[in-house]
């Protein structure tokens, strides 16, 4: 007790700490600014936008684990964590609806699957308390308890992100040969795809449950004594 009223006075000398300069807020500055300039090379120069954009990606994995080693973990970081994702994923689904004009519906249906599933989801987590979408009470479906593991998480988000990134690259090339006369980027877009379809599945079911913690809050609230 002594020690926390220490640390609390010792605080409250050097001032409120400024959560917008944690480690694992400027890395998540670090990914808007590669997305930014992957964006930027993604109408003529595949390889620097995929390396980037995937690099952009890729370092989502660290901020969550730099906010849980330095004890930084905010509502901001998880905010701009969620917002830069979704922003990316729609960038590039955008840039795919004018590579593949045929299945433009597909792409629009996505990007308003995954913005509204994760919005939803971000909202009810805040409202129970809770700091990020992925913390939120998930014991009473199983399939959510599953997919918010990280490892779980990390595989199927990185596949998804790999597929879409296929696919854009393979509108400037299917890659070289590797087997049976696939190239490369054709047979990364082959082995994604399945997990990029689940994560879709479990975007539905995340929009679902996530309304429906809501609606128990709204349930919970009428049944108030007035």
């Amino acid at each position: 007790m002594k020690q926390q009223q220490h640390h609390q006075q010792q605080r409250g000398k050097m001032g409120d700490p400024n959560i917008f300069l944690f480690v694992p807020n400027l890395i998540g500055y670090t990914r808007v600014i590669l997305a930014i300039v992957s964006l930027y090379y993604m109408p003529f120069d595949p390889l620097i936008a995929s390396i980037l954009y995937l690099l952009s990606g890729l370092l989502d994995a660290f901020d969550g684990y730099a906010a849980r080693a330095l004890d930084q973990g905010t509502m901001f970081g998880a905010v701009l964590d969620m917002v830069t994702d979704r922003c990316a994923t729609t960038c590039l689904l955008m840039v795919l609806c004018q590579f593949y004009p045929n299945y433009a519906i597909v792409f629009q249906l996505l990007v308003a699957l995954d913005i509204s599933s994760h919005w939803i989801q971000m909202y009810s987590a805040l409202i129970h308390g809770d700091t990020s979408h992925k913390v939120t009470d998930l014991s009473a479906n199983p399939f959510l308890r599953f997919y918010y593991m990280r490892p779980v998480l990390f595989t199927f988000c990185a596949s998804n992100e790999l597929f879409f990134a296929a696919l854009y690259i393979i509108h400037f090339s299917y890659g070289p040969v590797v087997i049976l006369g696939y190239g490369l980027w054709v047979l990364l877009a082959v082995v994604s795809l399945p997990l990029s379809f689940l994560k879709q599945v479990i975007s539905v079911i995340q929009l679902v449950v996530a309304c429906r913690n809501l609606g128990s809050l709204d349930v919970a609230k009428r049944n108030r004594p007035k």
